[in-house]
């Protein structure tokens, strides 16, 4: 069994948006504050070196309904333009998170992976009550990112689904 502060979070998106505008809004994280309800900062501390991005960290803040900040810094890893972003975080998370995206008849499907472990002393202290707290609060962020999206690119939000395993 995991232990109760590591988390396997996947998100799953279909917009009515071409692959090329959502995979635009994903890659530009300094500006998800403006359309991304939770998203309260990014901050690029080193731009990568390769072509697109490869090697780019960042500093986020995210806010959601609980009473807590999660600050953590992302490097991106791994880069398939319009098919895979993969960043390593540390911080108040430690992990993987991966976006891949896929299109289908002019609608783009966007999965989100987080691979995280907490490390904050009180969420590990905590999660083995608060687990489902903690997922929940997830699932409404994504759900936000997804209707900020959506509405970013003047379409709708055609699906989505949160689950954890």
């Amino acid at each position: 069994m995991a232990a109760a502060n590591c988390f396997h979070l996947t998100t799953l998106w279909q917009l009515d948006a071409p692959l090329v505008a959502v995979w635009d809004a994903i890659v530009e994280p300094e500006t998800w504050p403006g359309w991304w309800r939770g998203v309260e900062q990014v901050v690029t501390l080193e731009r990568g070196r390769e072509e697109g991005g490869l090697g780019t960290r960042q500093r986020f803040v995210w806010k959601g309904v609980l009473p807590y900040r999660l600050s953590f810094v992302s490097r991106v890893t791994r880069l398939e333009p319009l098919h895979l972003l993969e960043g390593r975080v540390e911080g108040q998370l430690e992990g993987v998170g991966r976006w891949r995206f896929d299109e289908d008849a002019g609608r783009t499907w966007v999965c989100f992976d987080w691979r995280v472990r907490t490390t904050p002393a009180w969420m590990n202290l905590l999660a083995p009550l608060a687990r489902p707290l903690f997922r929940w609060n997830h699932r409404l962020l994504m759900h936000a990112g997804g209707v900020g999206l959506a509405r970013r690119l003047g379409t709708r939000l055609a699906f989505q689904a949160t689950w954890s395993s």
